[in-house]
């Protein structure tokens, strides 16, 4: 079978996912695919509606008119119109349709129909609660990295199937040439995405996104309940902000047009509104927010390698600490965003809702390194893993976090958020992804509980354990101690998370799968954590 780099580009970068699908293994190129390619997903729920996603592509090649219809039963035998849709070419043939005037709380079975009255696979979804609820159960991922290992969280959690709603909180998929990031020794083998190279035009998004979303796995979990999705850094680049990237340099040509790329792909071919954040009501249980702190307004990030250069790097350190560092101007979410998640705050606490979750693609919580930190670094780690460590112990040093890219590098805008929580009287959760380990923090603010905040581990991506030698039990026991809003962290392991909701508690439980060198969906609880509400603090 021919599957090259021209090929994808011959079709607008049609995907691998179409091998997924029943008669597609006899193709001769990627070329030549036609049909419904990529499955089915669906997203943004509320009480009356949902996003339906598909990609199709016609005998033609040309555009298509496609019609959705949903039904409460899995025969389809009174099947409702869900609404239709012309799609082609400038939009790499996917489609996604809002279906309007649903019941609240119901699952329904969908699938499209093409003008040759082909059928998509069938999906699965459900509509919001409306009024009085008395549980929510909610599948949380992050950083999921394919040439890692096997997507083993999104197939145990699709298995489960007791989840009411997926959220992935970033690294949907990451942007570097294969052998960058895993490097080629720890790459899994049959685990490299297309194309061969970094991710920088509209077309290499599309073609990555095409090969992430062939893994059956994360085709099963998008066709079995509905996503909220957002975007981090490595949907784009790494580390990005609005104004650039660290993965982002002069000869890749202007950020802007690499930056819209990225997000016109993103909203092709993920289950998600236009809209850059969104609220969405789980009856009287709970508000969820979906944010972007990354690309649209946020401040580019403080480097130490820049604070570190000089002949005393330490009271540089120290200068930067109690100037730059608390700059009020410097932000994560933009003004406008944070006006928008005050309000919505205060308006979701008026009406008697039980709990407000806030989705954030980077750690809120505090989190500096021990001074033990210097004897866990392995002896071959990478040289940039030594840096990192080095320059985490200095900062950590003068009372600094050692992590800039999260919003340990904004402190003003940090505590504006927990100030409205505060204000608002808000049961507040906080989810967070990016680190790739699991941790669990009491948020406070001027030395009153705001919050907690429950961080999920990479679905595959490595955490700190991959450039240490050290007993992970001794790591986290460091980390605790030394981080007094960190109650608990995990360095060692992937999987994703579960919350379950209910009026009174929630819990998280940080879900292990056994591996993700080989494929399967075995997984248990390593750790759970529950905060009752009024409380603000776990226990």
């Amino acid at each position: 079978m021919r599957v090259d780099r021209r090929s994808f580009l011959l079709t607008g970068s049609l995907g691998l996912g179409a091998f997924a699908l029943p008669g597609f293994a006899q193709t001769p190129s990627v070329a030549d695919a036609r049909g419904f390619t990529h499955n089915v997903a669906s997203g943004e729920p509320a009480a009356d509606s949902v996003l339906l996603w598909t990609r199709y592509v016609p005998a033609s090649g040309d555009s298509a008119e496609l019609r959705v219809e949903l039904s409460e039963s899995a025969d389809f035998a009174r099947a409702i119109d869900g609404g239709r849709m012309i799609t082609g070419p400038w939009r790499d043939w996917t489609a996604k349709i809002t279906a309007s005037g649903l019941k609240a709380g119901t699952r329904y079975h969908y699938r499209f129909i093409a003008p040759d009255g082909s059928r998509s696979p069938a999906g699965r979804t459900k509509t919001l609660p409306d009024g009085a609820t008395r549980q929510a159960k909610l599948g949380v991922f992050s950083c999921s990295n394919m040439a890692f290992g096997y997507f083993n969280a999104y197939a145990h959690a699709a298995e489960q199937g007791e989840i009411d709603l997926a959220i992935h909180l970033g690294d949907y998929f990451y942007e570097y040439a294969p052998g960058i990031y895993p490097s080629a020794e720890q790459s899994v083998a049959g685990r490299l995405p297309a194309p061969a190279n970094e991710l920088i035009a509209l077309a290499d998004y599309r073609l990555r996104y095409a090969s992430y979303r062939a893994d059956p796995d994360l085709q099963k979990l998008h066709a079995s309940v509905p996503w909220i999705v957002q975007w981090d850094d490595h949907e784009s680049a790494n580390d990005s902000w609005e104004g650039g990237a660290e993965n982002h340099e002069a000869g890749e040509g202007d950020w802007n047009l690499r930056r819209a790329a990225a997000i016109q792909a993103y909203r092709e071919w993920m289950p998600v509104s236009d809209e850059p954040w969104a609220r969405y009501q789980i009856g009287t249980l709970a508000t969820l927010y979906r944010t972007e702190t990354r690309l649209l307004a946020r401040t580019k990030q403080p480097e130490l390698r820049g604070l570190l250069g000089g002949l005393d790097p330490r009271a540089a350190l120290v200068k930067f600490r109690d100037g730059a560092w608390q700059d009020p101007a410097a932000t994560m979410m933009g003004t406008t965003q944070e006006a928008w998640l005050a309000g919505a705050l205060r308006q979701s606490v008026k009406a008697g809702t039980r709990w407000q979750v806030v989705n954030f693609g980077t750690i809120l919580g505090e989190t500096r390194l021990p001074l033990e930190a210097k004897d866990w670094i392995a002896a071959d780690a990478p040289a940039r893993a030594k840096a990192y460590v080095t320059a985490g112990l200095l900062a950590s040093s003068v009372g600094l976090p050692f992590n800039f890219d999260n919003w340990g590098g904004y402190p003003a805008a940090r505590r504006r958020f927990l100030r409205d929580a505060q204000a608002a009287g808000a049961n507040l959760i906080v989810l967070s992804g990016d680190s790739h380990n699991g941790w669990a923090y009491d948020l406070a603010q001027d030395g009153k509980p705001v919050g907690v905040e429950f961080a999920g581990h990479g679905v595959t991506s490595p955490g700190i354990e991959s450039g240490i030698s050290a007993d992970p039990a001794k790591v986290a026991a460091a980390l605790v101690r030394t981080n007094p809003e960190l109650k608990w962290c995990d360095t060692s392991r992937r999987g994703y998370m579960l919350l379950t909701l209910t009026p009174e508690a929630a819990r998280n439980d940080w879900v292990f799968v056994d591996t993700i060198r080989e494929r399967g969906a075995k997984a248990s609880v390593g750790h759970s954590a529950t905060v009752a509400r009024g409380r603000n603090v776990m226990g």
